[in-house]
């Protein structure tokens, strides 16, 4: 397209025309109703159209998705402000492929101190409420949170349990006889002292480390005084567990400071963004992450689009945002960091020489965390096929099995049960190919429920797989019929003998079973069931094909557990609506569309409820009434 400027179809070029000049968000979409892109804009009309210019088509990824338009549609806004909350929103929710996304995105995991309780208990959240509890956070993985309240725990041995704290127990839990929990429950320590060890911890969290050290060494000498010499020796080795955390943190800053550095940088098609928290001056920790979709875009784009998600889960931003560049749009960003967390936010460049020196140190782990990516990728990669070629010697397959399919069911007791199907290519999961099954009608007096799931969940799929097969090849196959026609180089099934029974009578049904392989691991002894062997085969626990064979087995019932479970609350609170006044069909499909799940219509304020399309705030506080009595 060098030169040529792309001309944009008639449907498109009238959408163009009719774009008003007002503050919103764009959304670019193909001929399958698709998303490909979210924008903000201050014009709406200035902005979209910039798009179809010959300077703006030299960028290879806008040239690449201007193509695929077929409809943009807009929502126009009061202010710029608005239009960026709402891309937000809009972004996290439908994940367009042409923009730039958080890999793997997700809650962060946050540390929760539950102060709103009298005996305050210390968790780990991914989900952050206005409950009067105190958040830190959010961290990169729940695992690095695992690690630092191990390591605090030791320190300041707080409540996890869901016990009624009354100090009249006969008997405190192990995490007390093993100096993890102070025992409030059996009036070891008084809610006073107990909320002290909590505060402690806070503080700890929050950077003050020195403070909380003086406090406890003094502690220590006024115990040793008493002649409380086990309490002294406690404290004593309390004290050497804070001091050497406090020894890792390392001071970046003079006083008070306040601030996240942050730094980016790209190999390849690999983009990484590193964050620094620096809290009184200390360097508490850093945090990684890798950027989808950014390879094409420019640092700024990146840089912009990452604040903007990242920020979004953050409760408390700092005072100050260290960036490796300034940005177009720091202003506006800055409006909403401040709005957000209630006091002044500056975005900005390094200001002086030691926060440049921290920008270059964030940058150099930046390319170290992509260059150990790509070599856990390479070595992976390398595990990945020679389990493959394993499976294939195993099983006696033609090749590889480049496409695996696994399946699994999910009930209670006969009730809202789920099949599901998950996917792996080339070893790797592939979680836009999932798929689950809401299963209805299974129960049988010839064959127990799980065996009639896994046939209605085989069926479902296989049915699906053959209709595409024959269908007339000049139809207009929908955005989800590519995941139904890709044929699997085998299928597992979750279970035993029984279940692969079912699973070859359904490819039987279709005249599949010479052409899909398939197989069924057993949990318990990890024995593989396969056709026409009169005995199962039990591979070594070393086998790469056993643990990938394995992976598709967890991953399936891991899928299937989370599925159930969002049926049986999406049912539970469909059943709830149906009883409260007011509630229609029409307005529960609106709220579940809205809202997208049970807790977050539990959670939402009545002006929120209010403004679903087809409710009115009479019905919305009726609503909120009945589901928080």
């Amino acid at each position: 397209m060098s030169g040529k400027r792309f001309t944009p179809p008639d449907a498109v070029q009238a959408k163009l025309e009719t774009l008003p000049q007002k503050p919103g968000v764009y959304l670019m979409k193909n001929a399958a109703g698709e998303i490909l892109y979210i924008g903000k804009a201050v014009n709406l009309r200035a902005r979209v159209r910039s798009y179809f210019h010959r300077s703006a088509q030299r960028n290879a990824r806008i040239r690449r998705f201007i193509q695929d338009i077929a409809d943009i549609d807009w929502i126009v806004v009061d202010t710029e402000l608005e239009a960026l909350v709402l891309e937000n929103q809009l972004i996290k929710k439908h994940q367009p492929r042409y923009n730039v996304r958080l890999k793997d995105d997700k809650t962060y995991p946050y540390i929760k101190i539950h102060w709103q309780d009298p005996f305050p208990k210390v968790s780990i959240t991914r989900r952050v409420e206005s409950d009067g509890a105190k958040y830190y956070g959010p961290y990169a993985s729940a695992w690095a949170v695992r690690q630092t309240l191990d390591v605090l725990r030791r320190v300041f041995p707080y409540l996890t349990c869901n016990r009624t704290i009354t100090g009249q127990d006969t008997r405190a839990c192990l995490y007390y006889d093993i100096k993890r929990c102070a025992g409030p429950c059996i009036g070891a320590v008084s809610q006073e002292e107990y909320r002290k060890i909590v505060a402690g911890l806070a503080r700890f969290l929050e950077g003050d480390t020195e403070s909380v050290i003086a406090e406890l060494e003094a502690e220590m000498h006024k115990a040793a005084q008493a002649l409380q010499f086990e309490r002294a020796a406690l404290l004593r080795d309390q004290i050497a567990a804070a001091r050497q955390i406090a020894s890792q943190q390392q001071v970046v800053a003079q006083g008070m400071t306040n601030e996240d550095v942050l730094a980016i940088a790209q190999e390849g098609d690999m983009r990484c963004v590193q964050v620094f928290f620096i809290r009184r001056g200390k360097l508490l920790g850093r945090e990684t992450f890798f950027l989808e979709g950014s390879e094409d875009a420019d640092v700024e784009e990146a840089l912009a689009s990452f604040i903007q998600q990242f920020y979004d889960t953050v409760i408390q931003p700092p005072s100050h945002i260290v960036l490796p560049q300034d940005l177009q749009e720091a202003e506006i960003i800055q409006k909403w960091l401040t709005k957000k967390s209630g006091t002044l936010v500056h975005l900005h460049p390094p200001q002086d020489e030691r926060q440049e020196k921290l920008v270059h140190m964030a940058t150099t782990n930046a390319l170290e965390a992509i260059r150990a990516m790509r070599y856990q990728q390479a070595t992976d990669k390398l595990r990945q096929e020679h389990a493959l070629q394993e499976l294939q010697q195993v099983l006696g397959l033609d090749s590889p099995p480049a496409r695996i399919e696994g399946y699994d069911v999910s009930t209670l007791q006969g009730t809202h049960t789920v099949g599901v199907m998950v996917v792996f290519e080339h070893g790797v999961p592939r979680k836009s190919d999932y798929r689950r099954f809401n299963i209805r009608g299974v129960q049988s007096v010839l064959e127990p429920n799980d065996f009639a799931a896994m046939r209605e969940t085989l069926r479902r799929r296989l049915r699906r797989l053959v209709e595409e097969a024959t269908a007339d090849p000049g139809h207009k196959a929908r955005r989800q019929d590519r995941v139904w026609k890709l044929r699997p180089d085998l299928i597992l099934i979750d279970g035993g003998k029984g279940q692969l029974h079912v699973a070859l009578e359904v490819l039987e049904e279709f005249g599949l079973r010479e052409v899909i392989p398939v197989v069924a691991l057993a949990k318990r002894e990890e024995l593989l069931y396969l056709p026409d062997w009169a005995e199962p085969l039990r591979l070594s626990p070393r086998s790469e094909a056993l643990k990938l064979l394995q992976r598709v087995r967890d991953e399936a019932h891991r899928f299937s557990v989370v599925s159930h479970r969002q049926r049986r609350r999406k049912e539970s609170l469909r059943s709830t609506l149906e009883e409260i006044p007011g509630i229609g069909p029409k307005r529960r499909k609106a709220l579940l569309r809205h809202f997208g799940s049970v807790e977050a219509i539990r959670q939402a304020s009545v002006e929120e409820l209010a403004q679903v399309p087809g409710m009115n705030r009479r019905v919305a506080e009726t609503l909120k009434a009945h589901l928080t009595s």
